[in-house]
């Protein structure tokens, strides 16, 4: 069936291309999104100046809670006519001269500003809004949106948040300032000047991590496709964008867009109803938990997504739990346990032997000798350790610690200390040492049986 061949391939391509390159679809806080777009309406439509951060890990969805925002108030035509939308970003605009610059393009006010000397970045600053200004001495509202906000607080006396802030608290103009930073402590990185012209809003974006039936929902949401009635609300959608005018925003170019895809019906009812019953399955219920535990973001979810959607072919056509659980199994590898099964036995015996002796003494620092020692012990009883001779047993002590197997203690004597006396500390977990032991290709049975019990 090359018909049903060439579906399959177009639904891999839709799939892969939605969660690549759509920008402006949030889901869930709802609260924080309402809190943005009022501020923003309020700013638009009635002449208020704001400020406020939005807080948040990488990949919450910072940057795409406002394209959200900004994509809603885009059929507001108050706002599309009122509106100036300046985007600036931490990374780029490194200091206060390159901002102001980049602020004069995105004002389309380079002429007006041409060939005038200003004293000082308030007087410029003060000019470009007063150029806004029309014959009613009606302002056009200006959206300054400040992406890695931290990084603007590195500037020279921080004149740009400090003449931003200034506007939005006085009635210059109405402005409306959004940063955006992933930074906790933010707040205490503003002078006090700054400070104290600051609103103090934050809004916080967090993943909760007590949502997983929100987040097998997403995952759902991800790998079904859509009726093409939701198809066409999401092209018309997608059309508004072409009203934001703003050379600094570039998601709306590059957005996805499903006016390029139709499907078979029966198709998209089958593929649906397969996912709906791969859900149910108890071994993608158990992944979905191990992937939560392991990162509830949805950036994090949507890359999974976006490589179990790449192994869809003709000649498997389906997503199945087997290859949910595959993929997975990537994520739980621990690369300690990996290490662990790449040394020599020589080593993996130290390394027991140290397990023994943290596990009868509680933990407590070793050094060479204390480990020699106990190792010595096995060696003489067994068949395989036989004869090593010690300068080799410390060489392989020194390999773990070059590997970090190991780590020296920092306050490990206040002189120069010899290396067979310097305490050590053991960094592994039990659990990886037993897990090393058991996946070991060839291992001995006495050291597997030594590994078991510290008895000899």
């Amino acid at each position: 069936m090359p018909e049903a061949g060439q579906e399959v391939i177009k639904a891999r391509r839709f799939l892969k291309d939605r969660l690549q390159r759509d920008y402006t679809t949030l889901r869930g806080y709802e609260a924080e999104r309402s809190n943005v777009r009022q501020l923003l309406q309020r700013t638009a439509e009635m002449g208020e100046s704001n400020s406020l951060l939005l807080i948040g890990p990488r990949g919450a969805g910072k940057t795409t809670l406002i394209n959200s925002v900004l994509t809603d108030l885009l059929e507001n035509n108050a706002f599309v006519d009122n509106t100036l939308i300046v985007h600036l970003d931490g990374n780029l605009h490194t200091d206060d001269r390159i901002a102001l610059k980049s602020i004069t393009v995105q004002m389309r006010l380079e002429n007006a500003a041409d060939g005038k000397v200003f004293g000082s970045f308030a007087e410029n600053l003060a000019f470009l809004l007063q150029c806004l200004k029309a014959g009613d001495k009606k302002s056009k509202s200006v959206v300054f949106v400040l992406e890695e906000f931290d990084l603007f607080c590195a500037h020279h006396n921080q004149t740009l948040l400090y003449n931003l802030f200034d506007v939005s608290q006085s009635a210059q103009a109405p402005i409306c300032v959004l940063g955006v930073t992933c930074r906790l402590d933010v707040i205490e990185l503003l002078e006090k000047r700054v400070k104290s012209r600051f609103s103090h809003r934050q809004v916080f974006l967090f993943p909760s991590a007590h949502q997983f039936e929100e987040y097998a929902a997403l995952f759902q949401e991800l790998i079904s496709i859509p009726s093409s009635k939701e198809l066409k609300s999401n092209v018309d959608r997608i059309d508004s964008l072409e009203l934001l005018k703003s050379e600094a925003f570039t998601f709306q170019r590059n957005h996805f867009d499903s006016v390029e895809y139709t499907f078979d019906k029966r198709f998209v009812d089958n593929w649906n109803k397969d996912i709906s019953k791969l859900m149910k399955s108890p071994t993608v219920e158990k992944t979905l938990k191990m992937l939560y535990d392991f990162d509830v973001s949805q950036a994090f979810l949507k890359m999974f997504t976006f490589r179990l959607v790449a192994k869809i072919k003709r000649e498997a056509p389906h997503i199945t739990a087997e290859l949910v659980a595959a993929l997975a199994t990537q994520y739980e590898c621990d690369d300690k346990v990996d290490l662990l099964c790449g040394l020599s036995v020589l080593e993996l015996c130290l390394i027991i032997a140290i397990k023994h002796h943290s596990t009868i003494y509680d933990r407590d620092p070793f050094n060479f000798e204390i480990v020699f020692g106990r190792f010595n012990k096995f060696a003489k009883v067994s068949s395989t350790m036989q004869g090593v001779e010690r300068a080799i047993v410390l060489k392989a002590f020194e390999h773990l610690r070059i590997v970090e197997l190991i780590m020296p203690l920092s306050n490990s004597g206040l002189g120069k200390v010899q290396k067979e006396f310097e305490m050590h500390k053991l960094a592994l977990t039990y659990g990886q040492i037993q897990q090393a032991v058991q996946r070991y290709q060839a291992l001995p049975t006495e050291v597997a049986q030594w590994a078991q019990s510290s008895l000899i």
